[in-house]
């Protein structure tokens, strides 16, 4: 099948992949002036919103499987913006805390989603913004519920609100 028969076999999924690609390209780019990765905010935000966590909790929150996890909180403890510590009540277990150094961040992070906010909706009317919101969450629990026949979409009933990257 060539490219333009594809894009008339899928319209609607050809759209969302286009849109997600060039919204995950802006948010990667201005990510970077944090020196962030996109995903690795989400993890910061977390942290920041709800104080040190399991990793494996964290994991869970975010939607991202251990070795995602894993390589984004060593990333992010080589910068660092995280600390890992041992629990003292389970040995196994491995507690995430964002460090003094990361609350720098915190601003940056705002304006940078900020950012990605105004270019995302462009001179789109709050009546449309609401429309559009609507409509994704519907294609998420559309394709959620698709997902979850298999077994495998539990998890993305947990994932955070339709737009945000996801990728650690």
């Amino acid at each position: 099948m060539d490219d333009e028969a594809r894009l008339e076999a899928g319209p609607l999924s050809s759209a969302i992949f286009r849109v997600a690609r060039v919204h995950k390209a802006l948010a990667g780019r201005l990510l970077r002036e944090c020196g962030l990765r996109p995903g690795q905010e989400l993890v910061m935000m977390t942290l920041w919103e709800e104080g040190p966590q399991r990793q494996v909790d964290l994991a869970e929150t975010l939607d991202a499987d251990a070795p995602t996890m894993t390589r984004s909180i060593a990333r992010l403890e080589r910068a660092g913006l995280v600390r890992r510590t041992r629990s003292t009540t389970d040995r196994r277990a491995v507690i995430v805390e964002a460090t003094e150094k990361s609350q720098a961040l915190k601003k940056l992070v705002g304006h940078a989603w900020a950012e990605l906010e105004r270019a995302t909706v462009g001179a789109m009317s709050q009546t449309r913004i609401s429309e559009s919101r609507a409509i994704l969450a519907e294609l998420e629990a559309s394709l959620t519920m698709v997902y979850s026949e298999d077994g495998q979409g539990a998890a993305l009933s947990r994932r955070r609100p339709a737009g945000e990257p996801s990728d650690l």
